[in-house]
């Protein structure tokens, strides 16, 4: 691990050489991938100079108390000495982490899908209040959501919405939220008083430039209609509605929240990207079965992952065992410590891997 830090240290400090270059300054392209690959070895680099700053410390309490005679001193070097190996065992745990495979979507934006599932318009109203849970923790991480795709039913809730969230990260942080979500309370569809589940589905698709998916224009057929539904939000009755299919796969996508036709299809051609990525990124993850096991949860569509029980106040995420009592405050938004947790659980499993080989 150290040779390779040496290593790290060595090319940050040829990047810093060629960033201050004027014939690399003046190619905007070369510059930015330059300045990317700096600002990604930054944390490493700073961490590693504490660890090694650290370890200066323990080796000059560790001489100066072989030295020292008076009581006092040596009760207080013991105590800076005692300091530096905790920071130092901190640090190298900081430094594993720092070190893991970077997931190259990691920094991509994301585009979230979410289906009402068993449970009819109760799982469509459940599909609602979780499109809300995101939209209120992206802006509270001042990212921008769009939506995408959306089909409502009078009664306020959603069969299926589709919209992107654009921020530093986002995908880093919101793909561990793929896969069933499950609810338990008495519906306000329900006159009987009886607690009913009902799921719904949420797949996170990072988002897909031109340069990962190529699309043959052969392969797919336009249409375009006037849009239709309930009003609101989601939807704007005028001819703009785009609809996409994709003949050698069958997806059909939809597009009709904006104004402009050719806005729609902008957004229409991003989701089929990104729905064809994600087909890719599974094959991939199929292929690599053993690693996939390894990780917390980011990618089987249909594990169950998460339980909101509302008589009960709770959330259970179930691939950690995590159970919170503040029901309210998730669905308002407040998930960042349920992320926390799988993105802890998710390193710990693959270092343990790591370790293992």
């Amino acid at each position: 691990m150290f040779d390779k830090l040496e290593d790290l240290i060595g090319r940050y400090e040829e990047l810093m050489g060629l960033l201050n270059e004027p014939d690399v300054a003046n190619d905007t392209k070369r510059f930015r991938e330059l300045m990317k690959e700096q600002s990604d070895l930054t944390p490493i680099v700073e961490a590693y100079k504490e660890y090694k700053k650290r370890n200066q410390d323990m080796e000059d309490s560790l001489a100066m108390l072989e030295e020292e005679s008076d009581e006092d001193m040596r009760e207080m070097l013991k105590e800076e000495l005692s300091d530096a190996k905790k920071a130092i065992e901190e640090l190298e745990q900081k430094l594993k982490i720092l070190l893991l495979p970077k997931d190259p979507n990691d920094n991509k934006n994301v585009i979230v899908e979410i289906r009402a599932g068993a449970g009819g318009d109760e799982a469509a109203l459940f599909a609602a209040e979780i499109y809300r849970m995101y939209v209120h923790y992206a802006e509270g991480r001042r990212w921008k959501v769009e939506t995408m795709e959306c089909e409502e039913i009078g009664i306020g809730g959603m069969k299926n919405v589709t919209f992107m969230v654009s921020g530093q990260g986002a995908y880093s942080v919101l793909k561990y939220e793929s896969g069933v979500h499950r609810v338990q309370r008495v519906p306000e569809t329900e006159s009987g008083g009886r607690i009913h589940t009902s799921t719904i589905t949420v797949a996170v698709m990072p988002e897909a430039e031109e340069v990962d998916v190529q699309i043959d224009e052969k392969d797919i057929r336009i249409d375009v209609m006037r849009a239709s539904g309930n009003g609101g939000q989601c939807v704007n009755t005028t001819d703009s509605a785009v609809r996409l299919t994709h003949f050698p796969t069958g997806i059909v996508v939809y597009s009709q929240t904006e104004k402009s036709q050719l806005q729609n299809k902008t957004k229409a051609f991003a989701l089929l990207r990104a729905k064809l990525y994600d087909i890719e990124c599974q094959k991939a993850h199929d292929a690599e079965a053993e690693a996939r096991r390894s990780q917390i949860g980011t990618g089987d569509r249909s594990e169950k992952i998460r339980t909101y029980n509302f008589p009960q106040g709770r959330v259970t995420d179930h691939r950690i065992n995590l159970t919170l009592y503040k029901l309210d405050k998730i669905v308002d938004g407040d998930i960042q410590e349920i992320l926390d947790a799988l993105i802890a659980a998710d390193q710990a499993a693959k270092l343990a891997k790591m370790n293992e080989v």
